[in-house]
C-alpha cells in the first residue's frame, strides 16, 4: 500500500489522508502512553511530579519563541519553501543555542520562584530539549506543508514511545523527577533523527540575507504572539505552583494533561494539516469561510463528547486509575475539561486568522486573555485553591475570549449565527452525555460501572453525532480547491 500523496491529488484529498495520518499518529501515541503515564504517576506520587511540572513550565516557555516563528513561514510560503528551508534552518538553530544558555543559567532563580529549588537541574536538562526542536523545525515545516503526515506519525510514535519507556526504566532505578526529564529528551533525541531522515531535503543550513529580513519580518510577530500564547496557557500553572506549592501543583497538572485529551487527540491533528490546507484556498475566500465552517462542526462533534463525559466521570475516573492519593486533581478536572472544550474552538479561529495574516487580532486577543486571567487566577487560587483557579479560567474564556473572537469572526466575514448553527448539534449532544454521567455518578455503582456507563454514553453520542452531519463530511471531501495559485499573503 502506498503511504504517499500523488503530486497531482486534488487539496481536499491530500489534506484528508494528512489529517487520518495526524489523527492516527496522536491518537496510537497517547493511547499507546497512557498506561506508562498512569504508571509513572503511581510510581512518583504527587511531589515528584510537582518538581518535574515546574521544570516543564520553564520548557514549555521556551519553547513558544525558541526558533522566533520562522519555520511557519515553510508552510505558508507560496513558491518552493525549499529555497528558504536553509536559512529558516540556520535560524532556528542559532537561536535556540541562545535560548538554551539563557535556560541554562536563569534555571535556579526560576526554580527558586516556583517554591521548588530541586527543580533546577531538571530544568537544564529538560531545556536541551530546546536545541533539538530548533534543528527540527525546518524538517517537521517541510513535511507539514507536502502533508506527509504518514512520515510525521513514525517520527511522533519513536518520540513517544522512546519518551515513555526511559522515563518508566529510570523511575524504576529511583531518579525520581529527573526520570521524566532524561525520557523527554531521549524521545526527543530519537524523533529528531528520522525528521531529519524523512524530510524532504534533510537538515540543511544556509543563509541569505535577503531572506532572512523577509523571514524575521514575518516571524517576529509570530514570536512576540506565541510568548503571550505561551502565558495564557500556562499562567496557570505558574500562579498554582507560586501560591499553592509544589504538590498541589503536581495535582493541577495531572488535571490538566487529563483535560488536554479530547484538544491533543482531536485537535491537534486538524491543526496540524488546517493552516496549510486554509492557506490554499486563500483565492477564493468563500470556500476559505465555508471549510473553516465545516471543519469547525466537525470538530465540534467529534471532541464534545469525549468534554462531556470526562467532565461528568471525574472523580471516579481518578481514583479508579490514578489512585486515592490524586483525587485532590478531580476537584479542578471538571473545570479545566470545560475550558478544553473552548479551547478546541480557539485554536481553530486562531489558525484562521494567521492563514488570513491578521495578526493584530491573533496579537489582540492573546493580550486581552492574558490581563483578564492573571487577577482571575489570583483570586480564584487564593480563595478557592486548584477549583477556584479552574474556574476562573473558565469564566475568563467564556466570558472574555469568546465575545471577541466571534465578533473578529463577523468582521472576518463569518456570522456568529452560522457558526453557532454549526455547532448547536454537538452541544446538545455533549449536553446529553454529561447528563448520563452525572446520573450514573449520583446513583453511586462502583467506579467501573460508572466509566461504563460514561463510554456508552460518549460513544453514542458521537454515533448519532456523526449521522447527523454526515453531510457536513461529504461538503468537505467534494469541496474544490481554490481556482488557480494561491496569491501570497503578505506578513
Amino acid at each position: 500500500m502506498r503511504l504517499g500523496i500523488r503530486e497531482d491529488a486534488p487539496l481536499i484529498a491530500k489534506a484528508g489522508r494528512a489529517v487520518g495520518w495526524s489523527f492516527a499518529s496522536t491518537a496510537i501515541g497517547k493511547l499507546s502512553t497512557l498506561a506508562i503515564g498512569i504508571a509513572l504517576a503511581r510510581l512518583l506520587g504527587p511531589a515528584e511530579f510537582g518538581t518535574f511540572a515546574v521544570a516543564m513550565v520553564a520548557l514549555l516557555a521556551v519553547l513558544s519563541f525558541n526558533e522566533l516563528g520562522v519555520s511557519l513561514a515553510i508552510v505558508r510560503w507560496p513558491g518552493d519553501p525549499r529555497e528558504i528551508a536553509p536559512t529558516v534552518a540556520t535560524i532556528s538553530a542559532g537561536t535556540s543555542l541562545l535560548v538554551y544558555a539563557g535556560c541554562f543559567a536563569g534555571a535556579p532563580a526560576f526554580a527558586t520562584a516556583m517554591g521548588d529549588p530541586r527543580a533546577a537541574p531538571l530544568v537544564r536538562v529538560l531545556a536541551l530539549s530546546v536545541v533539538i526542536s530548533g534543528l527540527v523545525a525546518t524538517p517537521v515545516a517541510l513535511l507539514q506543508r507536502e502533508f506527509r503526515q504518514d512520515r510525521k506519525t513514525v517520527a511522533d510514535l519513536v518520540t513517544n514511545w522512546g519518551s515513555a519507556l526511559t522515563s518508566i526504566a529510570c523511575a524504576l532505578s529511583g531518579m525520581g523527577a529527573m526520570s521524566l526529564a532524561v525520557g523527554q529528551l531521549t524521545g526527543a533525541a530519537a524523533g529528531a533523527v528520522l525528521f531529519f531522515r524523512y524530510a524532504p531535503q534533510g537538515l540543511r543550513f544556509g543563509f541569505d540575507r535577503r531572506q532572512a529580513r523577509a523571514l524575521l519580518k514575518f516571524g517576529l510577530p509570530l514570536a512576540g504572539s506565541s510568548i503571550v500564547v505561551f502565558a495564557v496557557a500556562n499562567v496557570d500553572r505558574v500562579l498554582v505552583g507560586a501560591l499553592l506549592g509544589p504538590v498541589p501543583l503536581g495535582y493541577y497538572v495531572l488535571a490538566a494533561n487529563l483535560s488536554n485529551w479530547p484538544v491533543s487527540v482531536f485537535s491537534q491533528p486538524v491543526r496540524a494539516v488546517a493552516p496549510a490546507a486554509l492557506a490554499r484556498l486563500q483565492g477564493d475566500p468563500r470556500a476559505m469561510r465555508r471549510t473553516f465552517l465545516s471543519t469547525a462542526g466537525l470538530l465540534a462533534a467529534i471532541t464534545l463528547p469525549a468534554c462531556a463525559v470526562l467532565a461528568g466521570v471525574a472523580t471516579p475516573l481518578i481514583r479508579l486509575v490514578y489512585g486515592a492519593v490524586w483525587q485532590p486533581a478531580a476537584t479542578v478536572l471538571v473545570w479545566l475539561v470545560l475550558l478544553a472544550a473552548l479551547r478546541i474552538l480557539f485554536e481553530l479561529v486562531y489558525d484562521y486568522f494567521v492563514v488570513l495574516a491578521d495578526t493584530r487580532v491573533v496579537f489582540t486577543v492573546q493580550v486581552v486573555w492574558l490581563l483578564a486571567l492573571i487577577p482571575a487566577l489570583y483570586a480564584g487560587a487564593t480563595t478557592a485553591g486548584l477549583a477556584g483557579a479552574g474556574a476562573a479560567q473558565l469564566a475568563v474564556a467564556g466570558l472574555v475570549v469568546l465575545p471577541i473572537y466571534l465578533w473578529e469572526l463577523r468582521r472576518a466575514g463569518v456570522p456568529p449565527a452560522r457558526l453557532g448553527a454549526r455547532l448547536a448539534l454537538p452541544v446538545a449532544g455533549a449536553a446529553v452525555a454529561a447528563a448520563v454521567c452525572v446520573a450514573a455518578v449520583l446513583l453511586g455503582p462502583p467506579d467501573p460501572v460508572v466509566l461504563a456507563v460514561g463510554a456508552v454514553a460518549g460513544a453514542g453520542a458521537l454515533a448519532a453525532l456523526g449521522y447527523r452531519l454526515r453531510g457536513e463530511l461529504r461538503e468537505l471531501r467534494t469541496a474544490p480547491a481554490a481556482p488557480g495559485p494561491a496569491e501570497p499573503v503578505p506578513a
